[in-house]
């Protein structure tokens, strides 16, 4: 006898799919936000099914800051090919030289904050009217607050006291001249299920995910790796240890953990017993109690 039963992996990634075949019917304009991390990689498979034997119906797009890995450029690049997608590209360093953005200063000066300013022009040059993303409710507390789809004023910006009610999966992609929306397909998702999607899928991810040596410095308990966008505080020093990153952002911000986990098994029996969220390594996050809130209400991914 046939089972219809769906496992909670597929049940995930049905309710993904359905979102994404809406926003193709409500939206003009739509586009998938992709930086080369675990998640991003995931929303495009999800893609690839929801559309399959089509390609994708819209571009990736990747708001470079400049400070990124090069693994994850280099996979981002090859994914690209693979798929057959279109990639549009925008520099962070190009909203400096215009003087739409300012340098932070200090001795790891992220540029994290400074891509919603890059990231909303490119969304105005384009016309896109829904961006998908991969942030998940488990990530971060202000990252809860997010509907499937949450809209965006004239200015990009985000009001999380005023969102729309999403009853019986209807999603209400009513907007304005000028308005947009991000949408949020994994929003159900944890860390543990992305990682289980990847391994049930066979999906290829950055080297940097797994275990490797790489040089780091040791800041507050932060493993920042080595790289000409840090500055060494005084009594600080490079050392070779062995470590994986568990999510993908500026190299000045984004701390790695020591680790031995080499296969997707190990990284997700890891993954098991970890008690902190993977945004719990990212430095940008800890600058106040309400620092991704404080980004997002601005425009921020």
């Amino acid at each position: 006898m046939i089972s219809y039963n769906l496992s909670h992996l597929k049940q995930l990634e049905a309710e993904a799919i359905f979102i994404m075949r809406e926003v193709a019917a409500q939206f003009e304009r739509p586009a998938l936000l992709f930086s080369g991390g675990k998640d991003s990689i995931v929303m495009v498979r999800l893609a690839q099914k929801a559309f399959w034997p089509a390609k994708l119906p819209f571009p990736l797009m990747h708001i470079d800051t400049g400070h990124n890995f090069q693994e994850a450029l280099d996979f981002r690049d090859d994914l690209v090919k693979k798929v057959g997608a279109r990639l549009i590209v925008r520099n962070v360093q190009d909203s400096i030289n215009q003087g739409r953005a300012v340098e932070e200063k200090g001795p790891n000066p992220s540029r994290n904050g400074l891509q919603t300013i890059t990231l909303l022009d490119a969304i105005e040059e384009f016309k896109f009217d829904a961006c998908f993303g991969g942030a998940r409710r488990d990530e971060e507390k202000a990252r809860a607050k997010e509907r499937f789809f949450s809209h965006r004023d004239e200015f990009g910006q985000w009001d999380p006291k005023n969102q729309r009610p999403e009853l019986w999966n209807l999603f209400n992609g009513k907007k304005s001249p000028g308005e947009h929306f991000r949408i949020f397909p994994l929003s159900n998702w944890t860390e543990m299920d992305v990682w289980q999607y990847i391994a049930m899928e066979k999906l290829e991810i950055p080297t940097i995910y797994f275990s490797h040596k790489r040089t780091i410095v040791d800041r507050n308990g932060m493993l920042l790796a080595k790289s000409d966008y840090i500055t060494l505080l005084k009594d600080e020093h490079y050392e070779e240890r062995t470590i994986r990153f568990r999510t993908v952002g500026d190299m000045t911000c984004t701390g790695a953990v020591e680790s031995e986990a080499s296969t997707l098994d190990e990284i997700i029996q890891e993954v098991a017993a970890a008690r902190q969220t993977e945004r719990g390594t990212r430095a940008d996050d800890k600058r106040s109690e309400a620092a991704m809130e404080d980004r997002k209400k601005q425009g921020y991914f």
